[in-house]
């Protein structure tokens, strides 16, 4: 175990609970075994704690820096960006042919994992520049993919989403930027975005910016909206791209965490010379962009998992080590203290932690699990379970992680919020996922508006079949009897709910089902969480000669049966109720 992530817990999720040896099966991961996979993660292990840790704290404290000019950040940024490239993570899930290494995205999901825990702000720009190389490989033009992957891949440009500006927020069908045509595939770009992380910095020759415009014209709403590369200097004669493209910065935004990371308001066009060239067709921009949103939401996730996961060990490191108090029982003041993880109410919030962090991995790299059945092994409904699946794999790392934070802090007394310990920025860092890519009120809606009844319902249909074949597996193991009844016996009104909440959508009272859209959300990521923790309980039972490993899955799964699920059965009744207490609540009653 290092300070990073339990090595034991990750290859138990990765082989015994998910299947990664079966990944070779597939044709595209053929040339593939466990070796290599180890390998591969062994090396963005060793990449992450040698060039991302060391400046972990010292980028918190040392933000980015503008002098009206050029951005200016720490030189450690800059060698763990060249460390990584180097390695070929930026394409590590591009054909080989491509110079990628058509990594599976469960084994991709697992080496970022260690990245994100090691260094949050400073992943954020390698993760940003691979899920726009990605957009523009699915998306580009042949042009578009010859000027740009090639550098993106090896790390000499890096890449960015902007999306939001400053009076439009999430609602991106109000966007105002406007794209008005040159020729062809040309179009000038002008307007201002804001909160666009890695927006400016010293690390790369050039930015590539994904930009959402309207192109002079069009229709408002969504389906006006266009998607435009832009990048930072653009190509001059000589096909080099040296030539300023009249993207300013206008200024960087300060933020509570992920200060390595700069986050940025940038001016497009101000003196009309900015150029852009269209992605894909016109009107279309919000449905590429959504590929990287899309893309950005699990890898929001699985950051949140893992700066949970990092204050979890981190607290358990130190309630092993730390002499305070004497049990209960003990009124000798002669005595020697006990380390304070034998005090009860320390072990409720290590096993807190402890179910919230490992349950929050174990949803993402499931997550990714179904990318390879879909796009390597062409099971559509693997597919069409993640779509489902990804406003929870977002939003319940990004709720939850903070709060186990918030404990890593508690355990530590004193020390917690003291900046020679990494719990206090762990919690600041963590505090921006419930935001970033679409707070926790946009995902609910995503999933309680839309996910649920796309496809006639086929994803919830999935997702329970997959729920059906644990509780049958469960079955055979009569230690699981309690925490499997508990689950089942909150299943059903969940599903009973869920079937009157659609009711209700399609018979005209769709503002009063959505209106408690975020607690819905909450209440079906405990119980796909829920899932996944008598799933890896049942793995342990089966696969594992660690008896201590597998008493802790146990006692986990049981904690999370009577603590995390015992407040769903009053919210389920709320929500089939209709609750409109907070709907009719008026502004000047506050």
């Amino acid at each position: 175990m290092t300070q990073l992530l339990n090595r034991r817990d990750l290859d138990f999720l990765l082989y015994d609970v998910l299947g990664a040896r079966d990944l070779p099966n597939a044709e595209r991961y053929q040339d593939y075994d466990y070796e290599s996979f180890q390998s591969i993660i062994d090396t963005a292990a060793r990449i992450a704690e040698e060039q991302f840790l060391p400046h972990n704290q010292k980028a918190d404290a040392n933000e980015p820096q503008f002098d009206g000019t050029s951005v200016v950040t720490i030189p450690e940024v800059k060698r763990a960006w060249r460390a990584f490239a180097d390695a070929g993570l930026l394409a590590a899930r591009h054909d080989v042919e491509n110079g990628g290494m058509q990594l599976p995205a469960l084994i991709h999901a697992a080496c970022n994992a260690w990245f994100m825990a090691a260094n949050p702000s400073t992943a954020a720009y390698p993760f940003l520049t691979s899920a726009a190389a990605n957009l523009i490989h699915a998306f580009g033009s042949e042009t578009q993919k010859a000027s740009f992957l090639p550098a993106m891949f090896s790390g000499d440009f890096a890449g960015t989403m902007a999306l939001t500006e400053p009076d439009v927020g999430s609602s991106l069908g109000d966007l105002t930027t406007k794209a008005i045509p040159i020729d062809g595939q040309r179009y000038n770009i002008r307007g201002q975005k804001m909160y666009i992380s890695g927006g400016d910095q010293d690390i790369t020759e050039n930015i590539v910016h994904l930009v959402l415009a309207r192109i002079e014209g069009a229709e408002q709403g969504v389906k006006g909206i266009s998607l435009f590369v832009v990048p930072k200097f653009r190509q001059n004669a000589k096909g080099e791209f040296a030539q300023p493209n009249d993207v300013t910065l206008a200024g960087l935004l300060h933020k509570m965490g992920y200060r390595g990371t700069t986050s940025t308001v940038l001016s497009f066009g101000e003196h009309n010379d900015c150029e852009g060239t269209i992605v894909g067709e016109p009107g279309k921009g919000l449905q590429y962009m959504f590929k990287m949103m899309n893309e950005a939401r699990i890898g929001v996730g699985l950051g949140a998992a893992m700066i949970g996961y990092r204050g979890y060990l981190a607290s358990l490191d130190y309630a092993r080590q730390r002499p305070q108090g004497r049990s209960m029982s003990d009124r000798d003041p002669r005595s020697k203290p006990v380390m304070i993880i034998q005090h009860t109410d320390v072990k409720r919030m290590l096993l807190q932690q402890k179910v919230w962090s490992e349950g929050s991995l174990a949803l993402c790299l499931y997550a990714a699990r179904l990318v390879d059945a879909h796009e390597a092994e062409g099971d559509e409904n693997s597919g069409i379970l993640v779509d489902l699946l990804t406003p929870i794999v977002k939003s319940y790392p990004s709720w939850y992680g903070p709060k186990a934070n918030d404990l890593a802090i508690q355990v530590l007394g004193g020390a917690g919020y003291t900046r020679e310990y990494p719990v206090e920025q762990c919690y600041r860092d963590n505090r921006l996922n419930p935001i970033h890519e679409g707070t926790h009120g946009i995902q609910g809606l995503d999933l309680l508006g839309r996910k649920l009844w796309q496809h006639n319902g086929t994803g919830q249909k999935l997702l329970l079949r997959e729920i059906q074949a644990t509780l049958s597996a469960c079955q055979q193991h009569p230690e699981l009897s309690e925490p499997l009844r508990r689950y089942q016996d909150v299943l059903k009104p969940f599903m009973d709910t869920l079937l009157k909440l659609g009711e209700a959508f399609v018979g005209g009272k769709a503002a009063h089902v959505l209106g408690n859209a975020s607690v819905f959300l909450d209440v079906m990521g405990k119980m796909v969480v829920g899932w996944l923790w008598l799933r890896m309980a049942e793995r342990a039972l089966a696969t594992s000669e660690d008896s201590n490993f597998t008493a802790g899955k146990l006692q986990s799964a049981q904690y999370f049966m009577r603590w995390e699920l015992a407040s769903v059965p009053a919210e389920l009744e709320r929500m089939a109720q209709l609750d409109d207490t907070c709907m009719q609540m008026e502004e000047a009653w506050f």
